[in-house]
């Protein structure tokens, strides 16, 4: 059986039989209880009735069981006839007339017990008491016929009953397993290549929360594969660039069409030397999406790091005309990470800077006290980027604008880097900043606990 409709099917059939079967078994016993009793009832009221009328009729006790009523079965010479009274008659005294299989004619009840018979009473006096016994229900054919009717209303109830929970099974188990169908569907698509499919979420509840988590998957995986085949041509097109120059400038050498002078080698090797960074880049990359990424920790200080930025960068800036302040505020508390890394991720986000300030701008490092931690900022005064750009620029090669930093070097996978490297210390990496005003890069670290 594989279905699972069937199986809820069953399971509602069964559940439903199971209570049904109970309830009847249980209404019919009850009725039958009931019914039992309220003869009893009457029949013992009847017996007191007519205890009375023949007391007040003959003024004693004395033949008295020649009047007594025999309900049901009890008529003369039937199975009942001959087996006394299923009562017990007292005169006023307690002393037993007609005795019940519990006690004997002559017998005396004590006081204590005739508080719970009933009394016979006559013109206000008590003449006799009926002790409690077994009234049976009698065999009336229409006291029978009436139980009948009862059991057959019952049964038909409970046919009625199974099939309305086989028809509602049905239908639940439908409507139940709907979302699973097409959550079954959708991943046989997905598996067939078909990425980013949603199902309809047609609940919130935990059937509901599954096809939310299914879509939130699909879309996350459409996105990772489309990044992964736009990455992968983004690094062909990257390799192909500067291989492209090496093998021509090596085959116009070969050929003899380029002299082979220090020009043309210095060219090959600045080309073979941005070849082996980009490949590197790629390395540090791979590794952090791996969690492979090597790291030894030691206690930091935020402003010494940034002194030791500002000397490694101070003759470039001045080279390109370009001031470098730093701004770090007093007892800034100490991070526990990497040096080498945090170097590197300063280093990518100030060569991005450099790279984009102009002959006489600014570049500003600071660093300050933050909720958990330190923020550490660099600001340049370049081109900046569009606002709606800010949140893509730590992506893998993207470039907003492409034809520009292709031209100057950069290879789109300094700031992928840096935020690798920062999120697997426990920190984070974000810009500000608007087209024309500059870009600020704010790098969050964990304080040392």
């Amino acid at each position: 059986m594989r279905s699972i409709t069937i199986k809820m099917v069953l399971a509602f059939l069964g559940v439903g039989l199971t209570s049904i079967v109970f309830i009847v078994l249980l209404a019919r016993w009850n009725t039958s209880a009931e019914f039992k009793n309220f003869l009893s009832r009457r029949n013992q009221a009847e017996t007191v009735s007519t205890l009375e009328d023949y007391y007040q009729a003959h003024g004693s006790w004395s033949g008295v069981i020649d009047i007594l009523p025999r309900p049901g079965n009890m008529q003369p010479g039937g199975p009942e006839e001959g087996r006394g009274p299923r009562f017990t008659l007292t005169d006023s005294t307690g002393q037993v007339i007609l005795a019940d299989p519990r006690y004997k004619a002559g017998d005396s009840i004590p006081r204590s017990e005739l508080g719970a018979c009933t009394p016979i009473n006559v013109d206000g006096e008590t003449v006799g008491f009926l002790l409690p016994g077994h009234f049976p229900m009698g065999q009336n054919p229409l006291e029978v016929a009436f139980l009948k009717r009862i059991t057959y209303t019952l049964l038909y109830s409970a046919l009625g009953a199974i099939t309305v929970a086989f028809l509602l099974g049905i239908l639940l188990s439908r409507e139940l397993t709907r979302p699973i169908r097409e959550l079954t569907s959708a991943t046989r698509a997905v598996s067939d290549g078909n990425l980013g499919l949603n199902v309809p979420v047609r609940s919130h509840d935990e059937l509901g929360e599954l096809a939310e988590s299914f879509n939130k998957m699909s879309a996350d995986l459409a996105r990772s594969t489309n990044a992964r085949r736009q990455m992968m041509a983004d690094i062909a097109h990257e390799l192909r660039t500067p291989i492209s120059l090496i093998l021509g400038h090596a085959e116009a050498v070969h050929d003899r069409v380029l002299p082979p002078s220090l020009k043309t080698f210095e060219i090959i090797r600045e080309e073979t030397c941005r070849l082996e960074h980009l490949v590197d880049d790629l390395r540090i990359l791979s590794l952090a999406d791996a969690g492979e990424l090597s790291f030894v920790p030691q206690l930091l200080a935020p402003s010494k790091l940034l002194n030791e930025i500002y000397a490694i960068y101070r003759h470039r800036a001045r080279q390109k005309k370009v001031k470098i302040r730093v701004d770090a505020a007093h007892e800034l508390p100490d991070i526990y990470a990497d040096p080498g890394r945090i170097t590197q991720v300063l280093t990518n986000v100030m060569d991005n800077a450099l790279r984009h300030t102009p002959e006489g701008g600014q570049v500003a490092l600071s660093a300050r006290s933050a909720p958990g931690g330190i923020e550490m900022a660099i600001t340049d005064s370049g081109p900046g980027v569009a606002e709606e750009d800010l949140p893509q620029i730590f992506e893998r090669f993207y470039r907003p604008d492409p034809s520009r930093q292709r031209a100057e070097g950069g290879s789109g996978l300094g700031l992928a880097i840096a935020k690798s490297i920062l999120e697997a210390h426990g920190g984070q990496i974000r810009a500000e900043g608007k087209l024309g005003k500059g870009l600020t890069i704010i790098i969050q670290l964990p304080a040392k606990k």
